[in-house]
């Protein structure tokens, strides 16, 4: 029996599921954006409240490293490595590409099996963080970053069914029109949704090095400058706003 602590945090949704065997015993999760620094210690308290209780021991963390959020991502896997330090058990490293196309399998109950997958990660204006993947997780195109117009993903027209996914989608309905597209809206990356893939992990010991384990930004980090934060003498404050 394998117990992972799933941790996602590289959306405005925080978020915290205990799996076993791959399954969801307990799950919390919050929409407060920009909260995940104060909530997320207090998510995995209560979780392993939740294993004591059960009287389990933990196996491993699993957590979302990217892309997404840059502060996000910072915060849930700088949690994770310090849990996984201290209980002396392996990390587990997940794409949230991959988080968001499992979570796609699951929502197409009419599956057939030939469908694709394409995970859309919201970048700001018409860029996205993107890929899009077979249903046995093999990538028909790699991860990347990408700003989207009618050309986009013009090499999927010929398959069956294309499934997009992810809060980039409502840009995406925008400029796509395809009559194999298909759009999933309201969609986000959940602990609830790592159980299947940290799983796999553990039993492949496919494991991350706490030490050296970076998240997967796909890019280079910038920062913006608020308005209100520029002086008249033209210096700034050190207040840089995050870009996603």
């Amino acid at each position: 029996m394998s117990v992972i602590l799933n941790i996602e945090t590289s959306s405005r949704i925080c978020s915290v599921a205990l799996c076993i065997d791959g399954m969801p015993e307990f799950h919390i999760e919050s929409d407060e954006s920009m909260q995940h620094a104060a909530l997320l210690g207090q998510y995995v308290d209560k979780a392993l409240e939740d294993l004591s209780r059960r009287e389990l021991k933990l196996d491993a963390v699993a957590v979302s490293i990217g892309p997404g959020s840059y502060t996000g991502l910072r915060i849930g896997l700088s949690l994770a490595k310090g849990l996984c330090f201290a209980k002396d058990i392996p990390l587990i490293g997940l794409s949230t590409l991959e988080i968001l196309t499992v979570k796609a399998m699951f929502a197409m109950h009419d599956s057939e099996g030939d469908e694709i997958v394409v995970p859309l990660i919201d970048a700001r204006r018409m860029e996205v963080y993107t890929a899009a993947y077979s249903l046995d997780l093999k990538p028909v195109i790699e991860p990347q970053p990408m700003i989207l117009d009618e050309n986009s993903f013009a090499e999927l027209r010929n398959y069956r069914r294309v499934v997009f996914i992810g809060d980039g989608v409502d840009k995406a309905k925008e400029v796509l029109n395809a009559d194999n597209f298909e759009f999933l809206t309201s969609k986000m990356p959940l602990a609830l949704d790592m159980g299947a893939l940290s799983e796999r992990a553990f039993r492949n010991t496919d494991f991350m090095d706490p030490a050296y384990g970076v998240p997967l930004y796909l890019k280079e980090y910038q920062a913006t400058i608020a308005k209100n934060k520029v002086i008249p003498n033209g210096t700034r404050r050190n207040t840089d706003k995050e870009q996603v």
